[in-house]
């Protein structure tokens, strides 16, 4: 699937910033600002750093993996394209469409969020008023041209990226009294049971919340048939994207196990959506700001409409992928004289406007299609480890030298297959109780996205006969 820059093509103008801040913003949001002090308080100080490491350690091989692949054949239907191509037509079908459905939907509690954060100014007016407004806003940057979606992203990251560099900076200062006096210092890694609570138990729960907050990294594939350069721009963003992660998770977990004890009840009470104590507001206030709660209600604000519109970018560019692979009706794969798939948008757009009617008239269904949406993200990832196995292995088995790929992955065979056992165990382990207290529902609720993918995968390949493409016949060359 060749995206070339004509009127009947989307076009390459992403440049490599964009590129780089998309892949960023995946990373920090509202689990990094809100819930990342939940993963302290369950497996306290020590237990949350070693889990946001593994996991980082665990996305940096997925994102390698998915820069070999996209640097190869940059296409926007990334890592569907490259199940269908690389393992089996059916499993490029389920994940494409699984995927597709998932940002659809969060869109819409994306969208229902933002109201909840403008109602925090303009408490006494309509939710709905406000989740409409920002999805009209959300539909018309993503309708316009692809370097307006991403120089709005570039700018929503921006905003993340400098609060978070403030936070550290000020949190650092109380810690070494530069700013309070005494010094805080490091007590509270060693306050009660701490560094570590819970035990592996504790460590493994906190292993999900670590995940889901890394979720969306996978854009980085998806931006690739549109980059201007994507040769260079994946690589780079790759980079970027494991530096910062070390950089921002690691050491904001550092500075809050620091100066917030994991026995307060805040960090878990920020978890549930509590702005006021959020780890970030109360160090901003310790350290004397005042309008502390509004500043981090505003900045969680441009997260949720960062996540909202790179999720109507990112399931508008998987089902026009999907046409142009004839998975979905071929009107899908129009666009724009401006290179916009206008019909695959539209069709976006009215998933999450028929979710977020359901959150108003149903709260059930709005349930069970949020529930639908929770792990797609790690049963992308599966998708991306098992893809880059099969196509290094086949890419050797066919006489290919190495050197005739733009961007080698790290550690192959070692990373694919340590990200596609992670990714097994954190989708297992989501609701382990529920299945102890042989509970349907909670199963249901928390698993039903694995079935769904698995029913749609086993029926394409029922009607469509598809089996596993031998090592020998997959074509590794083509397109590129």
């Amino acid at each position: 699937m060749q995206q070339q820059d004509t009127d009947h093509q989307v076009q390459r103008n992403l440049k490599t910033r964009h590129v780089s801040m998309i892949a960023l913003g995946g990373c920090i949001g509202t689990g990094l600002f809100m819930t990342s002090g939940s993963t302290i308080s369950q497996a306290g100080p020590g237990g949350g750093l070693i889990a946001y490491a593994a996991m980082g350690i665990m996305v940096y091989f997925l994102m390698t993996s998915l820069g070999e692949l996209a640097t190869n054949l940059p296409v926007s239907g990334s890592f569907a394209t490259y199940n269908a191509r690389y393992v089996d037509p059916a499993l490029g079908f389920a994940m494409g469409w699984n995927y597709w459905f998932n940002w659809a939907i969060t869109v819409a509690v994306d969208i229902s969020t933002a109201a909840l954060l403008i109602k925090y100014w303009l408490p006494h007016t309509p939710g709905w008023i406000w989740s409409l407004l920002v999805l009209v806003v959300i539909f018309l940057i993503n309708a316009l041209t692809v370097s307006t979606f991403g120089e709005t992203e570039y700018w929503l990251s921006l905003i993340k990226v400098i609060t978070v560099i403030i936070f550290l900076v000020i949190g650092f200062a109380m810690i070494f009294g530069i700013m309070t006096q005494p010094a805080i210092g490091l007590k509270n890694f060693t306050y009660k049971k701490a560094p570590f609570v819970g035990g592996f138990p504790a460590i493994l729960s906190v292993f999900l919340i670590a995940g889901f907050s890394f979720q969306g990294t996978e854009l980085i594939g998806v931006t690739a048939g549109e980059s201007e350069d994507p040769s260079r721009a994946v690589p780079k963003a790759i980079k970027d994207v494991f530096w910062r992660i070390l950089l921002f998770y690691i050491l904001s977990i550092f500075v809050i196990a620091a100066l917030i004890p994991y026995t307060s009840p805040n960090l878990l009470s920020a978890a549930n959506g509590n702005i006021a104590v959020s780890p970030f507001t109360l160090v901003f206030k310790r350290a004397g700001l005042a309008f502390a709660a509004g500043l981090m209600n505003a900045v969680v604000l441009t997260s949720v409409l960062s996540s909202a519109n790179s999720g109507a970018y990112a399931s508008t560019r998987m089902l026009y992928a999907l046409a142009k692979d004839n998975y979905a009706p071929k009107f899908f794969a129009k666009t724009t004289k401006q290179g916009i798939p206008l019909a695959a948008l539209i069709a976006t757009t009215v998933v999450s406007l028929i979710t977020f009617a359901t959150s108003i008239f149903g709260d059930k269904i709005y349930m069970w299609l949020v529930a639908a949406s929770g792990l797609t993200g790690f049963i992308a990832w599966i998708g991306i480890a098992l893809s880059h196995y099969r196509f290094r292995k086949a890419f050797v088995l066919q006489g290919h030298d190495l050197s005739e790929l733009k961007y080698h992955a790290k550690l192959f065979p070692l990373g694919p297959i340590i990200a596609l056992i992670l990714c097994i165990v954190v989708i297992g382990g989501q609701n382990i109780e529920a299945f102890v207290k042989w509970d349907w529902q909670q199963i249901g609720v928390t698993y039903i996205s694995v079935p769904l993918v698995l029913i749609l995968y086993f029926a394409y390949k029922w009607k469509n006969h598809t089996k596993i493409i031998p090592l020998k016949d997959i074509d590794v060359s083509s397109d590129r």
